[in-house]
């Protein structure tokens, strides 16, 4: 096996744990996380004043990794047969959103080394998140959930235009109801769409209320109704998953490859 196969199977998600790939993809989600976790104490400007270089540090560390890897990912990406063709195939990759993502992620430790106004830091270093999403590519779960939503993707849209049509049927309804009592705060149908979205999704913020007696019979229908249709989403998500863990278990591991291949009880 060649080095560049070598660099390309290491880097390729594996389910073998003690492998090299196994031990690979622990190690980047951990920094990952980490990463994740250093975002966030960083923002408590006490924490950022006493341990700021050890974050440097920290960062220097991770850009380095993170760098690496994907310069590896996009050199030793003609080895997979959907981008086998050199140079085309590496650009290819190169703008899949996966390879975005980690591009997302060191971009802006770099940007302000190449003569990029260094206030702009401040708005790119938010694309320090997407370290997060570089999970998607080792995490099954993940992959489970990305797979759900295509399934169910038409029954949610669906109740997306559920929800908003009777967003907009309530917010209408209750501009004729309380305009005439509070003109400054239910002025139009858009503006009391604001009160709409806050009763259907039960925040509830109280800036907005009706003072009618009509008003608040409306407004409390609304609000059983809205409680239902926003478990729509949840339900479907809920018999998605569900699917996908019970086709999950009934399905074994081939010994020799790792290959997932159905059992004879999913087969019969």
């Amino acid at each position: 096996m060649g080095f560049k196969r070598k660099v390309y199977t290491l880097l390729e998600v594996s389910d073998k744990p003690n492998s090299a790939s196994y031990n690979f993809d622990v190690f980047i989600i951990s920094l990952i996380v980490l990463n994740v976790l250093a975002i966030v104490l960083e923002s408590v400007a006490s924490l950022a004043q006493q341990f700021s270089t050890g974050f440097q540090i920290f960062e220097l560390f991770s850009v380095f990794v993170f760098t690496i890897e994907y310069v590896l990912r996009v050199w030793t990406a003609n080895l997979n047969p959907k981008y086998s063709t050199p140079i085309a195939g590496n650009v290819r990759y190169a703008f899949t959103p996966l390879a975005i993502i980690d591009l997302l992620a060191i971009l802006p430790f770099f940007l302000p080394l190449l003569g990029v106004d260094l206030r702009l830091l401040r708005i790119l270093r938010i694309f320090r998140i997407f370290r997060l999403f570089k999970i998607t590519r080792y995490v099954d779960a993940l992959a489970d959930i990305r797979m759900v939503f295509k399934q169910k993707k038409e029954e949610l849209v669906i109740s997306l235009m559920l929800t908003l049509f009777l967003l907009l049927i309530a917010s209408t309804l209750m501009f004729y109801v309380e305009n005439e009592s509070q003109p400054d705060k239910f002025s139009s149908i858009p503006e009391t769409m604001w009160w709409g979205i806050a009763t259907l999704t039960t925040v509830g913020y109280g800036d907005i209320y009706p003072v009618t007696p009509m008003g608040q019979l409306l407004a409390g229908v609304i609000a059983i109704i809205g409680i239902a249709f926003l478990a729509l989403p949840t339900g479907i998500l809920a018999s998605g998953f569900s699917e996908a863990f019970r086709k999950e278990k009934s399905s074994d591991h081939c010994p020799a490859c790792g290959q997932s291949i159905p059992s004879k009880e999913a087969i019969s």
